[in-house]
């Protein structure tokens, strides 16, 4: 469950990127967020991940008021949720298998377990065979598959996903689409920011709009 209970979040400069926000996401839901660039939607993701902490109000993540616990008892809490970030943050040093080990060596998984997780990961969203390729050899839509293994290699109960369809044509859209609601549908709550509201439309789901860090009229 995730619960923002009059939330603002002010950047240097008196930037009000969210304002007074209240809503409820619950548990195993699929949300999609909505709004122009620059109306939140971003900050709205790395409140719930706890990236950002509020300025003012609460972040409830799993029971968690993420505004009231120390910076030591957050990675704790990001145990329990993947992201898939709007610039893919790949590290192009490491191979396929590497990026999406990460996660789970930074855990402390152990090493058998591990290497079943990441190869089951990268057949979920049909890259196994690719595991010891430079991930910039790999297309964008690759890329971004990529990525969503290395997000759910944890097997999160919360996926966040910034703008994940942006710069790929429909069918890839569409195709990185039907693996978060796949994700969705085995018990994943999942939160979707994206500019497409077509591509939304498609999946009947609800919409939170934003506009300029509030609610869209």
């Amino acid at each position: 469950m995730i619960k923002f209970d009059q939330v603002t979040k002010r950047y240097p400069g008196s930037i009000d990127a969210i304002k007074g926000l209240s809503f409820q996401i619950d548990r195993g839901e699929m949300v999609f967020l909505a709004g122009h660039s620059g109306a939140g939607k971003s900050t709205l993701l790395k409140l719930i991940s706890g990236i950002e902490r509020a300025t003012m109000g609460n972040v409830v993540v799993n029971g968690q008021n993420l505004s009231k616990l120390r910076a030591s008892q957050l990675p704790y809490v990001r145990q329990h949720i993947g992201v898939v970030f709007q610039d893919h943050k790949i590290l192009y040093d490491r191979s396929v298998f590497d990026n999406v080990m990460l996660p789970l060596d930074i855990i402390g998984f152990d090493r058998r377990e591990s290497t079943r997780r990441v190869h089951a990961a990268l057949d979920k969203v049909g890259l196994l065979g690719k595991e010891k390729t430079n991930p910039i050899r790999l297309s964008g839509g690759e890329q971004q598959r990529l990525c969503i293994a290395r997000a759910v290699v944890h097997r999160p109960s919360i996926l966040l996903a910034d703008e994940p369809s942006a710069n790929l044509d429909r069918a890839y859209a569409l195709d990185i689409m039907e693996l978060f609601k796949s994700f969705h549908q085995v018990g994943a709550t999942v939160v979707i920011s994206a500019h497409d509201e077509t591509l939304m439309a498609d999946y009947g789901r609800r919409i939170i709009r934003l506009a300029h860090g509030a609610f869209a009229a």
